[in-house]
């Protein structure tokens, strides 16, 4: 006998959740990294207008005029308004046409308005609808792995998390600490509650994740002098171990590492990487996590001979 209301958690249900979230996801994508750049700015302009600092860092009080500028950035940060993830509503960039609710349906607001502002009719991205198609996809793949049980909802929090650090490293090259530390925590947690592998799987895996490229930055630091990635790709890492295990953090490197590499030479050769010739790591450690996800560990080991 099935679980009461498991038609809830059916592939068919998840995709239609995974819709809805993965419009959100867009607004998530978009938005922290500008919350957080305001942050950063706002305690620049802090800084600058801390004499007591300045003093202990310098050995006298600051000029005149860099107090000035730290009160103006201040000033200029206060008059832009807030910004959260829920407030103020989602606007056209180009004309700043208010979005109303039925031009915010997941897929279907995109294709009634044939990918254009209703009112300046400037084009909409189309990674908008991809990003909710793609978490609709996930969350009915998720449901069809793991069945109609609650964890299958912890395994949704996870791709949710995920497609919005790929986005966001994408855009930015920023993982930011917001998303990967509860990630990261919220994987030990499950494993001691015994929602998911066994806690010493976990705290293993976390480390190996987080040591694993921590060792290969430094390696290639010392070695060329240049920084090859950064820490958010160690602490993504560090939560996809403490969600999949220690085995699977090998894996999920040669995954992304394949995938990265490919899609680097494409880049390449159609003249679109972008300047200083990088590609962010943080999408491809995102896709690889999913993959073994998905796979499961006899799978995965197996495709390595491990099994």
């Amino acid at each position: 006998m099935g679980l009461p209301g498991a038609e809830l958690l059916s592939p068919w249900v998840l995709a239609l959740l995974g819709l809805c979230i993965g419009s959100f996801l867009n607004v998530v994508i978009h938005r922290l990294p500008l919350i957080l750049d305001r942050g950063w700015w706002g305690d620049v302009g802090n800084q600058l207008a801390d004499d007591e600092s300045h003093r202990r860092v310098f050995g006298a009080a600051p000029a005149a005029s860099t107090a000035q500028t730290g009160k103006s950035l201040t000033e200029a940060l206060a008059s832009l308004g807030p910004l959260q993830l829920s407030h103020p509503r989602s606007r056209c960039p180009s004309c700043s046409h208010l979005i109303a609710w039925h031009e915010n349906i997941p897929v279907l607001s995109y294709l009634w308005l044939r990918g254009r502002c209703a009112s300046c009719k400037t084009r909409i991205s189309p990674r908008y609808p991809v990003v909710e198609l793609l978490t609709g996809a996930l969350f009915a793949a998720v449901g069809w792995r793991f069945g109609a049980e609650p964890t299958a909802l912890l395994w949704c929090f996870v791709v949710a998390m995920l497609i919005a650090l790929a986005g966001i490293d994408w855009d930015t090259t920023l993982l930011p600490d917001n998303l990967t530390l509860p990630l990261l925590w919220a994987g030990l947690l499950a494993s001691v509650l015994g929602w998911t592998i066994p806690p010493p799987q976990a705290i293993w895996g976390a480390a190996a994740g987080y040591l694993s490229l921590w060792s290969v930055y430094w390696l290639f630091k010392l070695t060329t002098g240049k920084e090859g990635m950064g820490y958010g790709d160690f602490k993504l890492l560090a939560a996809l171990g403490a969600w999949l295990g220690w085995q699977m953090v090998l894996p999920i490197v040669l995954g992304a590492s394949v995938i990265g590499a490919v899609v680097g030479i494409g880049m390449k050769l159609s003249s679109s990487l972008r300047e200083g010739r990088y590609v962010p790591f943080g999408p491809f450690l995102a896709g690889g996590g999913i993959v073994v996800m998905l796979a499961g560990h006899q799978r995965v080991l197996g495709w390595l001979g491990w099994a």
